[in-house]
C-alpha cells in the first residue's frame, strides 16, 4: 500500500533546519518537503542545493496550495509573526520553541488555530522518543504504583561556554532565555508523563544581566553584553492529577546537569536528559531483591525513535493526524500550557500570589509500543 503523503514548506533556514529537513525527507514518507526559504536568502539557497529542494520565498511557500504545513524554524522573536502569517494562510504550522514571546501572542496563534479549523503544533517533539515513550509506558502500567511527585531540573552555562559552541545571541533576548529555551524539554515530558497542571508558583530573575562576552570564539569576546531576558527560574507545580513537582532552569552554571524523576507508591523512575530522544530509563522498584538491596534496573526500551536526533517526528504524527483524522501529540494545547506555566511561575515572582493555570490540554497518547525496528517506526504513527 503506498503511503499518502502531505507536503511541507520550512521556513528559517538556520542551523536546526539541517536536523529537521534531513529527517522529515529521509526518515519519513508521510511528509514531503516542497521547499524552503529564510530572510536571508544565501542561507535557503545553501539549504536547498544541500537537500535537493526548491528555494522559496515566504510568500512563494504561504502562496503555495499544495503547501499544507508550514514548520517554522525561525528564531524565537519571530516565531509569533511567522505562525500568524502561515494560519492566516491556511496552513497548519510547526514551530520550534518556544510558540511565541508573550502569553498573549501564543494565545491568540492557538485562538486563530480553532477557529480556521486548522492544527498548530510546536516542539519540543522529544516526549515521542523511545526513551519517554518508554517511560510513559512504565506508569501507565503501574510499574511505580500511584505516582506523587516528580522533579526536573536542567543547568547549563550559556554565560561560559568557550569551547563546545559560541555563545547563542537568541539566549539573550525576550523569549530566549534558559525558561523558555530548555525548560520546555522538561515540562513537556512532565505533561506527558502526568497530564496537565493545575496550578504553578515559584521566582525567576535575570542574574547579572550586564557583563562581559567571555567566549573566545565569539568576534564580540571581550564586548559588554546586556540581558533581556530572565536566565534562572524556579517553580513548583500542582498537577490536575494531584501530583507535585518542581522545574529548575538555570544557565549560570557550568557543563550541563540533566535531571527528570519521578516518584512513585512502589517505585522511582529516573528518565534520561529530555533533550534527546533516547538514553536509559532506570527503574527501582520498592520490593527488596534476594540480597536486602534496592536497586535500579535499566529497562529495555519498549519504543522506536530512539537512534539520534528525530526532530521533526511531531511534524509526522501532525500529518498522520490529518490523514487518519485523529489528534496530533505535540498540539498546541499541550504547548500553549506549557508556556503559560513558564509564563505564571515568572508572574508569581511579580505578585507573590499563586497563578491558576486559565489553560489545560489533554495529555497525549502514547504511540504504541513494539516498533523498534528501524523501518518499521513510523507504523506507531499511524495510530
Amino acid at each position: 500500500m503506498k503511503i499518502p503523503s502531505l507536503k511541507v514548506g520550512l521556513i528559517g533556514s538556520g542551523a536546526i533546519s539541517g536536523t529537521y529537513l534531513n529527517n522529515m525527507i529521509n526518515r519519513f514518507e508521510i511528509l514531503e518537503v516542497a521547499g524552503c526559504s529564510d530572510i536571508k536568502p544565501e542561507r535557503s539557497a545553501k539549504r536547498a542545493e544541500e537537500y535537493k529542494i526548491k528555494d522559496m520565498t515566504n510568500d512563494e511557500i504561504l502562496g503555495d496550495p499544495e503547501i499544507k504545513i508550514v514548520v517554522n524554524t525561525t528564531y524565537p522573536k519571530s516565531h509569533y509573526k511567522v505562525s500568524k502569517a502561515a494560519l492566516l494562510a491556511g496552513k497548519h504550522v510547526h514551530s520550534e520553541k518556544m510558540m511565541a514571546v508573550t502569553l498573549e501572542e501564543g494565545k491568540e496563534l492557538v485562538k486563530i488555530a480553532k477557529e480556521k479549523n486548522l492544527r498548530i503544533g510546536m516542539a519540543p517533539d522529544t516526549f515521542l522518543g523511545g526513551a519517554l515513550q518508554t517511560a510513559r509506558k512504565l506508569i501507565d502500567s503501574g510499574m511505580i504504583g500511584e505516582p506523587f511527585t516528580a522533579q526536573a531540573m536542567v543547568v547549563r552555562g550559556y554565560h561560559a561556554d568557550r569551547g563546545r559552541w559560541p555563545e547563542l545571541g537568541f539566549t539573550q533576548e525576550p523569549g530566549g532565555g534558559i525558561p523558555f529555551d530548555m525548560s520546555g524539554y522538561y515540562l513537556h515530558a512532565l505533561v506527558h508523563l502526568l497530564g496537565p497542571v493545575e496550578r504553578a508558583t515559584g521566582f525567576a530573575q535575570c542574574r547579572h544581566p550586564k557583563r562581559v562576552r567571555k567566549n573566545t570564539k565569539n568576534p564580540a569576546f571581550g564586548e559588554e553584553l546586556e540581558l533581556d531576558t530572565i536566565n534562572s527560574i524556579t517553580g513548583s507545580l500542582e498537577f490536575k492529577s494531584g501530583v507535585l513537582g518542581n522545574i529548575t532552569a538555570v544557565s549560570e552554571g557550568f557543563g550541563e546537569t540533566p535531571r527528570l524523576e519521578v516518584y512513585g507508591t512502589e517505585g522511582t523512575l529516573i528518565c534520561p536528559d529530555p533533550n534527546n530522544f533516547g538514553g536509559q530509563v532506570m527503574l527501582k522498584r520498592n520490593s527488596l531483591n534476594a540480597w536486602g538491596d534496592k536497586e535500579f534496573f535499566t529497562i529495555p526500551l519498549t519504543h522506536g525513535f530512539s537512534d539520534g536526533c528525530c526532530r521533526g517526528i511531531g511534524v509526522a504524527d501532525m500529518a498522520w493526524g490529518i490523514v487518519n483524522d485523529r489528534p496530533h501529540r505535540a498540539h498546541g494545547d499541550m504547548g500553549l500550557h506549557v508556556f503559560e506555566i513558564i509564563h505564571g511561575i515568572w508572574q508569581g515572582t511579580k505578585t507573590g500570589k499563586i497563578h491558576v493555570l486559565e489553560s489545560t490540554c489533554e495529555q497525549p497518547a502514547p504511540l504504541a509500543s513494539g516498533y523498534i525496528e528501524h523501518g518499521y517506526d513510523e507504523y506507531a504513527l499511524t495510530i
